[in-house]
């Protein structure tokens, strides 16, 4: 590719001219990468030598390059076709800037720069290039829900809809700010799905009133072997509400609702019959959701023909069917026997008061000698089953 040499006083007709004719030939369209690359140059007043700008968006997936040869480079700005514009810094010498954001797949970017030669004579350069369209795209679905308040245990809980093996790459772009700096780590496992996905949980349960910001700044971001590329960013906030604590002793087969460290109510229950197959399981749930009135086939479970009944006030706590919710023909049991199938069962008035005052993301710690074991870390929420050095090991930048 030629230089272009450009008298900025002289004759400005021409040179704006040969500059539309430079960058004309400079600019890769279509789907191709951008491989070439994009070179504008200037001559001072004082005739030194010319400022040949050149920009390196070799791919999508690396920052973008703007490099200054005899001079230096007073501002750059780079925008996409969309309005967006990747920010970046100059280097202290000033003669290079590089984005602080990959360059994103299919898309136009305009870079225009500002130059200084070396005699002092100012000058502006743009050029434009079009990264290669993505053959893969990867999605994400995320909890909790924007603006929303959720209760202490709440983790931030990302599930990709395609493969991530880039999983370090992917991290990088994941940030978690706070109002109170709780410290945290980001934890990649299978999701009860299959696919993959990656949970951010504090060290311990959220402070109430804290306010958390996810900004997932993926766009451009490669996941890897059949996975494909990430074509937007994400981002969301939401509240840490009051701490409560749901405690259930299925030794006594007692629920207790805590808020603050104190208990506020206690009634009866009843966990699963013990068994491997209609047992509940142990540790620390999340609730994950608030379901009201459902239909519960235990053939969705697995458990043929047991049940098939329209239930109250169901609260999920796992991905593999563990409710809280109503039980009223198991009234006989509460207190005194786990007879169900592995929810936890109470009547219909205390089910109305719990479901009116829990919060989705409130902890639900179970224990008990009948249980069955203890709930994984991706049936639901189940990131709070392990340590917190065995939590941190999980991430793909440790």
């Amino acid at each position: 590719m030629r230089q272009i040499h450009v008298r900025p006083a002289a004759a400005a007709t021409a040179a704006a001219a040969l500059l539309t004719a430079a960058l004309t030939g400079c600019s890769s369209g279509g789907s191709a990468p951008a491989k070439a690359d994009a070179k504008v140059g200037g001559k001072g007043s004082g005739g030194g030598r010319a400022v040949t700008v050149t920009v390196t968006p070799r791919k999508a997936g690396e920052p973008v390059k703007v490099a200054a040869s005899g001079g230096t480079l007073a501002s750059v700005t780079v925008t996409d076709g969309h309005g967006g514009r990747l920010s970046g810094a100059v280097s202290q010498d000033r003669r290079t800037w590089t984005s602080d954001r990959n360059a994103a797949p299919g898309t136009t970017y305009t870079v225009k720069a500002a130059t200084r030669a070396e005699g002092g004579a100012a000058g502006n350069t743009k050029s434009t290039f079009t990264t290669a369209a993505a053959g893969l795209v990867n999605k994400v679905d995320w909890r909790p829900g924007d603006d929303t308040t959720v209760g202490v245990a709440q983790p931030i809980s990302l599930v990709f809809d395609r493969p991530v093996a880039n999983k370090a790459a992917v991290e990088k772009q994941l940030k978690v700010t706070t109002s109170n700096h709780t410290e945290g780590s980001w934890g990649w496992m299978k999701d009860w799905s299959g696919n993959d996905r990656v949970d951010w949980r504090p060290k311990e349960y959220w402070r109430p009133g804290t306010r958390v910001t996810l900004d997932a700044r993926l766009n451009g971001t490669d996941s890897g072997a059949g996975g494909g590329w990430f074509v937007r960013d994400y981002k969301l906030g939401f509240t840490v509400g009051a701490r409560q604590v749901v405690k259930v002793d299925l030794d006594s087969k007692q629920l207790t609702l805590e808020r603050d460290g104190k208990a506020v109510k206690t009634f009866p229950v009843s966990g699963g019959t013990p068994g491997a197959d209609t047992g509940s399981w142990r540790g620390t749930e999340v609730l994950m959701a608030k379901e009201g009135t459902i239909r519960m086939n235990s053939e969705t479970v697995g458990l043929g023909n047991a049940y098939d009944e329209m239930v109250d006030y169901s609260m999920r706590l796992t991905w593999s069917g563990t409710y809280a919710h109503a039980a009223p023909w198991n009234a006989a049991y509460f207190g005194n026997a786990n007879k169900s199938h592995g929810c936890i069962g109470m009547s219909d008035a205390n089910a109305a008061w719990l479901y009116e005052r829990a919060r989705v993301g409130d902890p639900f710690e179970v224990k008990g000698a009948e249980t069955k074991g203890q709930v994984a870390l991706n049936n639901g929420f189940g990131d709070w089953n392990v340590g917190w050095e065995e939590w941190r090991a999980k991430s793909a930048l440790r």
